[in-house]
C-alpha cells in the first residue's frame, strides 16, 4: 500500500510522519505522475483558498477529479474538507472546492487561530484526541453522507461518503492514529 498526501500548501509532514509511524509507504504528491502510483491520497489541512489557486495553478483539478471519480480513498482534513465539499457556504472570492462530497460545509466556524481548540471525541467506535484550528464544520449531509463523529454541541466534524472521508479536525497534529488507521482499512478494502 502506498499512501499520497497533497503537497502543494498545508501540513504535510505531520502526515507523512504518521503514516510513516504506521508501517505504511508515502509520498508527497505535486503532479498527475506521482498520483497515478498511489492507492489512496490525503489532502491536508492548511489555507483552502491557497489550496484551491494551487490545484488550478499546477492543472491538477481534472486529475484530482479522475482520480476521486475512479473510487480510489481521498481524506481530506479541515482545509481538505473544504476541497471536498460541494458547497462552501463562506468560499472566498475565486475560491472553488472539488464539489465531490455531498455536503456543505462553513469556514472557520470556530473562530480564529485564536479561538483553536483540543477534544476528545469518539469517531468510528473509538475515542480520538483531535485539534480544531480554524476548522470549518458540515451544516448539511446529503443521503448517501455517513456522520463519524459530532462535538458534544451537535457540530459535525467527520463525515464519510463512499470513498471519501473528511474531517475538520487534524488527528495528525496530536499523534492520535484512529482516523488514519480507518482510512488505511478503506484503502484496504478498495483493492
Amino acid at each position: 500500500m502506498r499512501v499520497g498526501v497533497f503537497a502543494l500548501q498545508g501540513d504535510v509532514r505531520e502526515h507523512l510522519q504518521l503514516l510513516t509511524s504506521l508501517g505504511v509507504e508515502s509520498i508527497e504528491v505535486r503532479n498527475a505522475e506521482q498520483l497515478a502510483t498511489v492507492d489512496g491520497l490525503i489532502i491536508p489541512g492548511g489555507e483552502s483558498t491557497t489550496i484551491s489557486k494551487l490545484i488550478d495553478i499546477f492543472g491538477l483539478r481534472d486529475d484530482l477529479l479522475e482520480y476521486i471519480s475512479s473510487g480510489n480513498p481521498v481524506y481530506g482534513t479541515c482545509a481538505g474538507m473544504i476541497m471536498l465539499a460541494s458547497e462552501v457556504l463562506d468560499a472566498a472570492s475565486g475560491q472553488q472546492s472539488l464539489k465531490v462530497m455531498d455536503i456543505s460545509v462553513r469556514r472557520n466556524a470556530f473562530g480564529s487561530q485564536l479561538d483553536s481548540f483540543e477534544a476528545s471525541i469518539e469517531f468510528a467506535g473509538r475515542t480520538v484526541d483531535a485539534a480544531f484550528i480554524r476548522a470549518p464544520i458540515v451544516e448539511r449531509v446529503g443521503e448517501q453522507v455517513q456522520v463519524l463523529s459530532k462535538l458534544l454541541s451537535g457540530a459535525i466534524v467527520a463525515v464519510r461518503q463512499g470513498s471519501l472521508l473528511a474531517t475538520s479536525f487534524h488527528p495528525e497534529l496530536t499523534g492520535d492514529s484512529a482516523v488514519h488507521e480507518y482510512f488505511l482499512g478503506m484503502i484496504s478494502k478498495s483493492h
